[in-house]
């Protein structure tokens, strides 16, 4: 799935984090920094089915439990409503370890564009697949998810639109085999079709406004994967899916996949007792307690993942372009880097472009003006903006009212998290910004506060993005009151159309040269404090295969499973080298 975000862990760290003094000289020196992991490298633990054994459970954590479960659906593109699609959901392309996208030929035979005047892509789908009600999976599936998504009707409640609304129509192929083929012709040329369709729902399940925004709450109407829900436990807040007897492809190895609700602590502690199989290792602190773990091995390797704190430029003092700037040049970002690596056997590159990672082709770093710290720019500029302070740690006044920003979290949120976020109080603090750092519930914090502006400042992070044109909804301006994946609704018109041309045209070069001239625009903006890229980290039970660190590809469940004899009395560590696929689903995380 590559779109947009999904709730899961966000940093995580040192417990002895020291909040005062922050110039950037927490961290080794910048020669003794480790390298970071090669981009789109993964650890896996590849092995072919032949030599896993049949059967078996694995359990997963979950940040927050999800309610809504379309993940088209504004509240539905979270974490844990992902890996439920990736399981029992349509995903007509397959990303292998470089993040190319195949065919997954249990749906999609086939996919070509056949004309590009006006652009027109072929679909050649799978006859045997079928939904979880009996009806072929088919044109008018994929012509129901255009109208909702990609028709402007804001009575359906989407979280992105990209690359839909660029499409003329939606009808069967006129080929030989029409019942099986979908033909989809685009107003405009879009370079990442790829990404469309996925994950696919049927036409019976969100054809009208009511049954998108309101008919996968609380359950999974409809499926046609290689596995089904067996139980949704509000509960326990606990989600069973099992194999499903009326799967056509390649059978599953594993019986069952549980995804349980747990907070970061509560994972870690949760595998240590052997109750999950698989938990994230990618802070210092996480990483310190899991390297030497018993029966467990530490999977490595390198994603599209980045790090920000984003600025609601809708309400507040940070409407004001001077307050946002004053805010990203208040903020020493390396420090924060820094901190963040500290403890891993793997670098934490500071980012400087919001497409492209720092490893990745088409990098360019934009950062140099407003990600560079200046505190007596940040004072300066605070000054011009009619904000006056009255003393050394004083917050600064205008008006008669207090600069004062809150800062909202989750409570899924790691220490990491947590101490950085303390981290940018303190560095805020003295630029004279009184900062309040406010919790709030985790299966609340994207659809009452994040969708909602409900913050000034608040950390997550965007995923598996690989495909440039999944940030349209990120910094685009928000329209018709929607603003899909833009939280605090900063953009301008020179940025959306610099992404639009980059997103319309089949030009390679010409799409990464209008990309960083996008993002150099972002920066300017005060968009966000862009920080680092995530590593990636986790740790996982020994003698599982085919499931950890996903780089750039995607995981084919029905290849997970178990090797016959399990063994392994420590943990060991396995640098990203495999080249099966493992799934990173986009995903902004708190």
């Amino acid at each position: 799935m590559s779109r947009l975000r999904s709730i899961g862990a966000v940093l995580g760290l040192l417990a002895t984090t020291v909040l005062a003094g922050c110039s950037g000289s927490g961290g080794p020196p910048d020669g003794q920094r480790s390298a970071a992991a090669a981009y789109g490298s993964q650890s896996i633990g590849a092995a072919p089915v032949t030599g896993l054994r049949d059967g078996g459970t694995l359990t997963l954590g979950i940040s927050a439990w999800p309610t809504q479960l379309n993940y088209h659906q504004v509240d539905g593109a979270t974490d844990g409503v992902s890996q439920l699609a990736q399981l029992v959901e349509p995903g007509l392309f397959r990303r292998d370890a470089r993040g190319v996208p195949h065919p997954d030929t249990d749906y999609l035979l086939s996919a070509k564009i056949t004309d590009t005047s006006p652009q027109t892509v072929l679909y050649r789908l799978n006859p045997k697949a079928r939904w979880s009600d009996g009806r072929p999976v088919g044109a008018a599936d994929f012509a129901a998810q255009w109208r909702a998504i990609g028709r402007g009707d804001s009575r359906y409640h989407i979280a992105d639109p990209t690359g839909y609304d660029q499409i003329a129509s939606v009808g069967a192929g006129a080929g030989g085999d029409g019942a099986h083929e979908v033909k989809v012709v685009f107003r405009t040329p879009y370079t990442d079709w790829q990404r469309l369709f996925t994950p696919l729902y049927p036409a019976s399940a969100i054809g009208t406004p009511d049954r998108f925004n309101q008919g996968w709450v609380d359950r999974i109407p409809v499926s046609a994967g290689p596995f089904k829900v067996a139980s949704l436990d509000d509960t326990t807040e606990t989600a069973t899916v099992v194999r499903d007897p009326a799967w056509w492809g390649t059978r599953p190895r594993l019986d069952r996949i549980v995804l349980r609700t747990l907070l970061p602590g509560a994972a870690l502690q949760a595998y240590r007792n052997g109750e999950i199989d698989a938990v994230n290792a990618g802070t210092a602190e996480d990483y310190a307690q899991l390297k030497d773990a018993g029966d467990s091995e530490i999977r490595i390797g390198s994603s599209w993942d980045e790090v920000h704190v984003a600025l609601n430029g809708a309400a507040g003092p940070l409407t004001d372009i001077d307050v946002r700037h004053a805010v990203q040049r208040a903020v020493d970002r390396q420090a924060l880097a820094d901190v963040a690596a500290k403890g891993l056997p793997v670098g934490v590159p500071l980012l400087g472009n919001h497409i492209f990672m720092a490893d990745q082709p088409g990098y360019a770093d934009h950062s140099a003006t407003w990600g560079t710290y200046d505190l007596a720019e940040a004072r300066r500029l605070l000054d011009r903006a009619g904000w006056k302070q009255h003393g050394p740690g004083q917050p600064r006044t205008k008006d008669g009212r207090t600069l004062r920003l809150r800062f909202v979290v989750s409570t899924a949120t790691t220490r990491l998290g947590l101490d950085l976020s303390q981290l940018v109080q303190s560095m805020l603090g003295q630029a004279g910004i009184k900062v309040d750092i406010v919790k709030v519930p985790a299966n609340d914090y994207t659809a009452k506060y994040l969708n909602h502006g409900n913050f000034d400042l608040a950390m997550f992070r965007f995923v598996g993005l690989t495909y440039p044109s999944g940030v349209l909804s990120i910094y685009e301006q928000p329209h018709d009151g929607a603003s899909l994946l833009n939280y605090g609704r900063v953009g301008d018109a020179t940025v959306d159309t610099l992404l639009r041309q980059a997103a319309g045209t089949l030009d390679t070069r010409r799409a990464t040269e209008l990309y960083n001239r996008a993002d150099a625009e972002i920066w300017r903006l005060g968009h966000d404090i862009e920080l680092y890229q995530r590593p990636q980290l986790m740790a996982v039970r020994a003698g599982l295969a085919n499931y950890g660190v996903p780089g750039l590809g995607d995981i084919d469940w029905t290849k997970v499973g178990w090797a016959r004899s399990r063994s392994g009395t420590g943990a060991k560590t396995a640098a990203g080298t495999g080249t099966a696929t493992a799934s990173p689903a986009p995903r902004a995380t708190p």
